[in-house]
């Protein structure tokens, strides 16, 4: 599982980084936090619109823990196509490529 090993090696990197700056990493995480918890606006649709900004900023490693959290939220694999033909209208060819490694890492998440 390719993807599932880069969200891993993500993760351990994440770790590490908030050891060397904790507080950084706890304000970003309070940050996160309250705009998951809070709002006019369900999860699953937060997570639609993080992993089209994902996409469209070319960010695979915010791609992946995006996919993987709009699974948890129930999202559909049709729902997750529309989220990402939307970044690629916004986002051009580069969007397209970044889309397309999306796509495949929603795939191999869902095949377990």
């Amino acid at each position: 599982m390719v993807y599932q090993a880069r969200i891993d090696d993500m993760r351990a990197e994440l770790r590490v980084m908030s050891k060397a700056i904790p507080d950084a990493m706890k304000g970003f995480g309070a940050l996160s936090k309250a705009v998951h918890d809070s709002g006019a606006l369900e999860v699953k649709v937060k997570e639609m619109i993080a992993v089209g900004m994902a996409v469209v900023q070319r960010c695979e490693p915010c791609i992946l823990f995006h996919v993987e959290a709009l699974m948890k939220a129930g999202a559909t694999r049709e729902e997750f196509c529309d989220v990402i033909a939307m970044a690629v209208q916004m986002s051009g060819g580069p969007g397209v490529m970044y889309a397309a490694h999306a796509l495949a890492c929603w795939d191999e998440l869902a095949a377990g």
